[in-house]
This record gives structure tokens, sequence and C-alpha cells, in this order.
């Protein structure tokens, strides 16, 4: 079992790379994640970096309780006057070990899902390490759906990762590569073209059931709310 953060920083370090090589425009384009653009997702990864469990609760607190409204007023609070700005904030955050109030191993969907937030619709690679997609899919299985997991999810289909030796849930089967299941548990409905079985119809169905119960409240939605997961 590696350090998770010590994979969380490679993750960091990894889109830290990436995003240095990128035109300022292109931090404009959208997103995997709701109405957010990369600049925005950059900006909430900073966001969640800094955050302590002090700081979280207070945050939620002035938020009322609202997890979309936090994460964009911490979108706010982060986005630079420029890419530069913000990746440069980005840069200053990336070693650090805080964490809001939740398992440790969600820093790491954290890093996974929103790098690929960024990463897909800049046609950009990283091939993950395995366990780090591992410990992800396990936990957002084993997370309830309102902390942002797919718990309940699982009790009804069985997601196959062939490439990582992994099976979770009881039902008709999911199977793809362990990222693509990650992405679509993670309400990422992108993936659903990566994968297969007759359990992806049911996959799908319950994905657009899970955004027609959240409508819009005028913040970027269906992140899938990834405080704990973000």
């Amino acid at each position: 079992m590696g350090d998770v953060w010590s994979m969380v920083h490679a993750e960091r370090a990894a889109l830290i790379d990436d995003l240095g090589s990128l035109d300022a425009a292109r931090w404009d384009e959208p997103s995997l994640c709701g109405e957010w653009t990369v600049h925005d997702v950059v900006a909430h990864l900073v966001d969640t970096a800094r955050t302590t469990r002090l700081g979280f609760m207070l945050g939620l607190a002035r938020a009322r309780f609202d997890f979309d409204r936090q994460n964009a007023r911490g979108v706010e609070r982060e986005r630079g006057a420029s890419p530069q700005e913000t990746l440069e904030r980005l840069r200053r955050v990336a070693s650090r070990t805080s964490t809001p109030p939740a398992p440790l191993d969600s820093r790491l969907v954290e890093e996974i899902v929103h790098g690929e937030d960024i990463r897909r619709p800049l046609g950009l690679t990283r091939s993950y390490p395995a366990e780090a997609v591992d410990r992800s899919l396990r936990l957002q299985t084993r997370t309830p759906a309102s902390f942002g997991g797919a718990k309940e999810l699982v009790s009804r289909v069985r997601l196959t990762a062939a490439d990582a030796g992994v099976s979770i849930g009881d039902g008709p089967e999911v199977s793809g590569t362990a990222l693509s299941l990650l992405l679509a548990v993670s309400g990422r409905r992108v993936a659903l073209d990566d994968l297969h079985g007759p359990g992806v119809e049911v996959l799908a169905a319950a994905l657009c059931r899970s955004a027609v119960r959240r409508p819009d409240d005028g913040f970027p939605e269906r992140r899938r709310r990834v405080l704990f997961h973000r």
C-alpha cells in the first residue's frame, strides 16, 4: 500500500505540468464539471488543497450548509486574474496535507476525477497509478450518494474493472477500465461511452435520475458534490 499523500502530491505535480503547457485561451474551455471552465476547476483544486477540517465547517456554515454554494465561493476566492496566477497558486499548495473531514482517500478521488474533468475536454491523457484509481473507485462505491458517492448505485449493478481485477456490487454487469468506472460513478456521463455490459443502461438511467433530483440552483452543478470527493 502506497502512502496516500505521496500519491496525491504526484497527481498535483502531474496536473501542474500539463497546465503549464496550455495557452491561456484553453483555460476558458468547458470542463466535464457542470458549468465550470478548466480555469474554474483549477481554482477549485486550489481551494480544496487549502481546506482544513475547521475551515471546511466554518465555510459550510457561512454557505448555509449548501455544498454547492460553498464550492462556488471557493472558486471565486481562489481564481486568479489570469491562468498563470491561478497556476502559481496551485503550485504553492501542491505539497499541502490538509483535508476536510472526510476519508483520506477522498483526496485521491478529488485529484483524479477533477484531473480528468480538465484533461479529457482538452485532449490530454494521463496513465494514473493503478493503486490510486483502485482506492478511489472503492471509496466512491462505499460512500453514500448524499456525499457524492455511489453506494446505493452498486446495489443495482456490478462494476467490473478487468485492468484492476476489481468487481464491486450486485446486479447486471458494467465493465470497463477502473478509471472509466470511477468517472461514471462520480457522475461523468461521458465515461458511459467507454463502458460495456447489460448494466450500462441501468447506470445511465441512475445518473439521469440523479441529475433530475438536483435542479439547478444557480451554482455550477453536477460536479457531484465532491466536497468529500472534491
